[in-house]
């Protein structure tokens, strides 16, 4: 999007470094997801959102501004295809037993991006589409999408606010983008505002009290995580205070519900994260809870 963008290519290297570095790149199985197709992306956004996207392309070394810091150039409606594919493919590879969990490390990212229209650094939303791809095509019955960037997942929730087998349960930074009103708690949507330096004692509390009763209601046979690191301490981007262990914790409590539930599975996408060493190290973190290493 720009190189004075945030929602930059060295998010991803820098991931990759450090799960490097902390010797776990070796031991997780690595694969690249299929494009997503046009059918995918239709069960979650209408043809004006698609249109804005693929329609608006500008030509290479150009950029074409979808809102203030939503930006096309000419690869980006391959690349949010490439995005939502990948989170469709390691959804079909865990409910066909070929691993037990995926962490998808993608961009741009999604969960910002609203059934009607691309914003905050998201083009289509690839939590939604993977999560409605596990229920309208892999016959799933119930799900929950967990979020735990500092921003709320304003397009998530309104992708699933009418779905009954979806529950939803979030914390975010509040007041903060996008600036959403705060939502009232149901039984399918459980999304939690926390004031600004909020640090993980009270992040995990809310888990307990909030999360899990609700996941527990609810009994979902998958659970997909919008994984956004900028709700750490070190990440300008937020003002919360979580560490590198908040996301362990947060990732093995979810782990102990896919596996009462459902089987294990869980397909991770990545969301927000900008200091680039936090980004790399608790995604670290959060990989190796997955692969119980």
């Amino acid at each position: 999007m720009g190189d004075w963008h945030p929602e930059s290519p060295a998010r991803l290297q820098a991931i990759s470094d450090q799960l490097i570095l902390a010797h776990i790149s070796d031991l997780v199985e690595h694969r690249t997801g299929a494009c997503a197709q046009l059918s995918d992306i239709e069960r979650n956004h209408s043809a004006t959102a698609i249109g804005l996207v693929r329609d608006n392309l500008p030509p290479p070394g150009d950029y074409y501004p979808l809102d203030g810091d939503t930006l096309l150039n000419a690869h980006s409606y391959q690349a949010a295809l490439a995005a939502a594919g990948a989170a469709i493919s390691a959804t079909d590879a865990v409910i066909d037993g070929e691993i037990a969990n995926a962490f998808c490390a993608i961009r741009p990212p999604g969960h910002h991006a609203r059934p009607s229209e691309p914003m905050g650094f998201c083009l289509f939303n690839n939590i939604a589409i993977a999560a409605k791809h596990a229920l309208d095509v892999r016959g799933l019955e119930r799900v929950a999408i967990v979020d735990f960037d500092v921003h709320h997942g304003n397009g998530t929730a309104e992708s699933v606010a009418h779905d009954p087998r979806i529950l939803m349960v979030s914390f975010f930074q509040h007041p903060f983008y996008p600036y959403s009103d705060v939502e009232s708690y149901t039984d399918t949507r459980v999304n939690v505002p926390v004031p600004a330096r909020s640090k993980g004692d009270v992040v995990r509390q809310l888990v307990l009290d909030h999360w899990l009763p609700a996941l527990h209601r609810q009994r979902p046979q998958m659970i997909f995580i919008s994984a956004g690191f900028d709700a750490h301490r070190e990440d300008d981007v937020g003002g919360m205070g979580l560490v590198e262990a908040d996301y362990s914790w947060l990732t093995q409590q979810m782990m102990a519900v896919a596996r009462q539930y459902g089987e294990g599975r869980i397909v991770s996408c990545l969301e927000g994260g900008y200091n680039l060493s936090s980004l790399g190290r608790s995604v670290a973190a959060h990989v190796k809870a997955l692969a119980e290493l």
